[in-house]
């Protein structure tokens, strides 16, 4: 039996859209959405949850993609960058983003808007330190912090998400 990978059926919700997928028992949640459904926003980075490109919600918590195992996420609700936008337009947190300058190389983007938007749920009027904690673990490498935190901190001070 050796060569053949074992796979497992899974049920999932991600972005609105329930999905019913065959994984390998070996893959990540990150592998499934990047491979499997092409949802690429979700980047792949240091693959060892250090850096937080790959962030997504999981049932409305925050998680490392790279880290959890597709098969773990079987039955739940899963939302990607992707499904920030609605009906073709940008929700208030990515338009701060572009907005505030919180975009250079855009790789890290992804993860901190995800991280962001946790927050902002979870915490709908944060001061600068407590927006600072909720992203501390998403690196940006173009340096571009202060960005992020004007822009999270401009959606708060709208009152929109």
């Amino acid at each position: 039996m050796s060569g053949v990978i074992k796979t497992l059926p899974i049920e999932i919700t991600v972005n609105g859209r329930r999905r019913t997928l065959e994984v390998a028992v070996h893959h990540t949640l990150l592998d499934v959405l990047r491979e499997d459904l092409e949802l690429t926003g979700t980047k792949e980075c240091c693959l060892v949850g250090e850096c937080g490109a790959c962030t997504v919600m999981v049932d409305g918590r925050i998680v490392d993609s790279c880290l959890m195992l597709a098969v773990e996420a079987d039955g739940a609700e899963i939302l990607t960058v992707e499904g920030l936008a609605r009906d073709g337009h940008l929700n208030p947190l990515q338009q701060a983003f572009l907005d505030k300058g919180a975009v250079q190389c855009g790789f890290c983007t992804p993860g901190q808007l995800m991280a962001a938007q946790a927050l902002l749920v979870e915490n709908p009027h944060p001061n600068v330190a407590e927006v600072q904690e909720g992203l501390a673990g998403n690196l940006c490498r173009c340096g571009c912090y202060y960005q992020i935190f004007e822009a999270v901190l401009s959606v708060a001070e709208a009152g929109s998400r």
